[in-house]
């Protein structure tokens, strides 16, 4: 089949890759920016697998998709030749110690939710220690074995790698698309004609969805030399969900000119960490606000006193699609399929949501 995809971020990769070992097919990316991504909200994102952590606020629909996208993000790295781009080694959840107690609720809040989160381990210090040295500060957590991370930033630069290296692939580059149809794609150069289209443009979709929204959300790089956390950490905090992702030594396989905007140095013996994200209802895509640098450094620094020797390196800022209930949307008709809405939880659901909407959709026909 021939075959268009509107939009060259998440989705739309997850799309194209699902697509790549299901037939022979030839597909064709309309993509308004470059085809790196880097101006997507899939390459600003930590890649947190963590649907136990979502479940306080999300529908059950979330925890769910959110295992079964689990299990499908091996295959999709491996596909790539990313294999040290997924990590399933848990991630820790601690709190200050004022808001303990807040934490200790929220954790019999999920027990109670679903029978799955028996699996959380309580630890204490002596525990926490055994785990993950480097927070030796904390006196009590949770340790959840079954959550994990990918690496976004690396996902975005090898998929495209991948992409280049097909001959039935090929990326529109700089090119936007004012509608799209059943079949049909219309940019400035007129309208083209496909056996299938989907449309993965998130917010660049409004012209179809009308309660369609962004939330800004922004993060930290930074770099230390003395701080070893090898897992994702969430910080309960009154207003976000903040997590600390290990980023190892940041940018190994990837070309440098396709994340210059990244800005890491390439110190040696220095780890990375992603330290994110707020969550602001407004479509503002300026630099970060220095109110959130503040929160997101000072839960950085509680976590660990070495990390007020860290140097920041870089931030990001970008805005989540999602619709006023927070899930994800598929439409399909024939011809045609929409995919949206996955909001913070980008990497958590795609690969599950591109299952489900291929089902339901071009494999169905």
């Amino acid at each position: 089949m021939n075959i268009a995809i509107v939009g060259a971020g998440l989705a739309g990769r997850v799309v194209a890759l699902n697509l790549l070992r299901s037939g022979d097919h030839t597909i064709t990316f309309f993509e308004k920016d470059s085809k790196e991504g880097v101006t997507a909200a899939g390459f600003t994102a930590a890649g947190m697998l963590a649907p136990y952590a979502e479940l306080e606020t999300a529908e059950s629909v979330i925890f769910e998709l959110g295992h079964r996208s689990i299990e499908l993000w091996p295959d999709l790295m491996k596909e790539i030749g990313l294999f040290d781009g997924y990590q399933q080694k848990g991630t820790v959840i601690t709190a200050h110690p004022q808001d303990m107690g807040e934490l200790e609720h929220f954790i019999g809040m999920l027990q109670r939710k679903v029978d799955a989160a028996q699996q959380i381990e309580a630890l204490d210090k002596e525990g926490i220690t055994a785990l993950e040295p480097d927070l030796y500060t904390h006196q009590k957590g949770f340790y959840i074995p079954s959550e994990g991370v990918v690496d976004a930033q690396r996902f975005m630069a090898f998929s495209v790698n991948y992409f280049d290296r097909q001959e039935n692939v090929s990326f529109r580059e700089f090119t936007p698309v004012g509608k799209i149809g059943p079949g049909k794609v219309h940019t400035e150069e007129g309208m083209e004609e496909f056996d299938w289209v989907f449309d993965t443009r998130g917010l660049g979709a409004k012209e179809h969805f009308d309660d369609l929204r962004g939330v800004r959300g922004e993060v930290l790089w930074v770099e230390a030399n003395d701080i070893d956390i090898t897992r994702p950490t969430r910080l309960m905090h009154p207003r976000y969900k903040l997590y600390i992702v290990p980023r190892g030594n940041g940018c190994e396989g990837i070309d440098l000119e396709y994340c210059a905007d990244c800005k890491l140095s390439q110190t040696t013996g220095y780890k990375r960490y992603l330290i994110g994200a707020t969550e602001i209802e407004s479509e503002d895509m300026s630099p970060i606000s220095v109110r959130s640098s503040m929160e997101l450094l000072s839960a950085l620094y509680t976590v660990h006193p070495n990390f007020g020797e860290a140097r920041v390196v870089n931030s990001e800022t970008n805005c989540r699609p999602a619709f006023r209930d927070n899930l994800p949307r598929i439409e399909n008709s024939e011809k045609l399929t929409r995919i949206n809405g996955l909001y913070r939880h980008g990497y958590l659901l795609s690969p599950a949501i591109v299952e489900k909407a291929l089902n339901e959709g071009i494999y169905n026909q």
